[in-house]
């Protein structure tokens, strides 16, 4: 678009500018790419160009075994791997009629909540560090480690973890991972709060994050955003609550919301303390779960060729990113007929052309990091 000023009697043109930020950024956290279209340091819109991680992982779900799939839905999302395994078995179990053990049920849920800590702890600190503040990813990779060295004792793995399995899970849980689960969480609640001395308060930090992008409730409902997104608008939506699974409804646990306390209700702060309060209250999730586990088996007989019968079915968990959810479909066959994915991460990118006209460039940045994308949640 071409536009014409006049200064001094004098007329001279000028023409927006079209630039990439992508696919190799470091503040998108994989290969994402935006074209951007801008007058001078306004934004007039950024164009999300995905594609660039595509794996046709819903293509090779119907070319390998029930079994054999859990696997690769580790590389759905591979900062929350666990959900991914579980969201998937969940759909293959109730196209089986296969009852998961009480304890498998437990073990699923403590695993999945220290995977949502850990999550949440790349998304508050790399959102520190694209802003500009590099001392707090330092501490939050530290807490995450000690979540990795329990995973690793938990599963043997440290990040894309096939610990979940058709049935409960791969590995029971023992007493001695729980106590060392007890005693990170005695050491993690009391961090929570010096995270917040350190950056949720920090002046600059808020000043750079209030009223910047902000989500209307109208906008989050029609694009369809989920997860901490949409919480951030100030709708309790989670699905652990509102379309229950496994053993949350048996616990006790608050939904956090957006409250415009540091600007405008919706905006990038409020993307950004909602997931700083997930946390905490993850931690109140895991105290029950190992108060309450049950004794008996982690895992259900389910045979090793696994031939559900024909039908369909669309499940559905609450990950860090939002709803995720699995359609999978049987023949009857010990090979899924067809698998599709849905993502949180997806939907939210639909959002950002919008949401972009009028900021300012470095402000692109703040919005990406506040909606916690994740590339392969995107492309697949």
């Amino acid at each position: 678009m071409n536009e014409i000023a006049h200064t001094g009697g004098e007329g001279f043109y000028t023409e927006d500018m079209t630039i990439n930020m992508g696919p190799q950024h470091p503040s998108t956290h994989g290969v994402l790419r935006f074209v951007v279209r801008t007058d001078g340091e306004v934004m007039r819109e950024a164009i999300p160009d995905v594609g660039y991680l595509h794996r046709s992982i819903e293509k090779i779900g119907e070319k390998v075994t029930w079994h054999g799939f859990v696997p690769y839905t580790d590389r759905a999302d591979y900062l929350a791997a666990m959900f991914a395994n579980q969201v998937f078995c969940m759909a293959a179990e109730r196209l089986g009629g296969v009852e998961v053990t009480r304890r498998g049920e437990f073990c699923r849920v403590i695993a999945c909540e220290l995977n949502r800590i850990a999550s949440h702890l790349i998304a508050v600190g790399t959102f520190g560090q694209d802003i500009g503040a590099v001392t707090p990813f330092i501490h939050a990779l530290r807490e995450r480690e000690t979540i990795n060295n329990l995973m690793e004792e938990i599963c043997g793995a440290r990040l894309t973890y096939n610990y979940i399995r058709i049935g409960g899970v791969g590995y029971d849980i023992t007493r001695e991972t729980c106590g060392r689960i007890s005693e990170f969480l005695d050491h993690f609640e009391p961090i929570v709060d010096e995270y917040n001395r350190l950056l949720s308060y920090n002046k600059i930090f808020v000043e750079r994050l209030a009223n910047v992008a902000v989500i209307t409730r109208e906008d989050a409902l029609q694009y369809n955003i989920v997860g901490p997104n949409l919480r951030a608008c100030g709708l309790k939506w989670d699905i652990r609550r509102d379309i229950p699974y496994s053993v949350y409804p048996e616990l006790e646990f608050e939904i956090p919301i957006g409250r415009g306390e540091k600007g405008t209700l919706g905006d990038s702060y409020d993307r950004y303390i909602v997931r700083i309060r997930e946390m905490e209250e993850s931690c109140k999730i895991l105290r029950q779960c190992l108060k309450m586990m049950p004794a008996g088996p982690a895992i259900a007989k389910v045979a090793r060729k696994f031939k559900p019968p024909a039908g369909e079915h669309y499940a559905r968990v609450e990950a860090p990113r939002g709803d995720m959810g699995f359609y999978v479909v049987s023949d009857g066959s010990e090979y899924p007929y067809r698998v599709r994915i849905r993502t949180g991460s997806f939907t939210a990118m639909s959002l950002i052309q919008k949401i972009s006209r009028g900021l300012m460039v470095a402000d692109l940045i703040a919005l990406i990091a506040s909606l916690d994308v994740d590339a392969p949640e995107i492309d697949r």
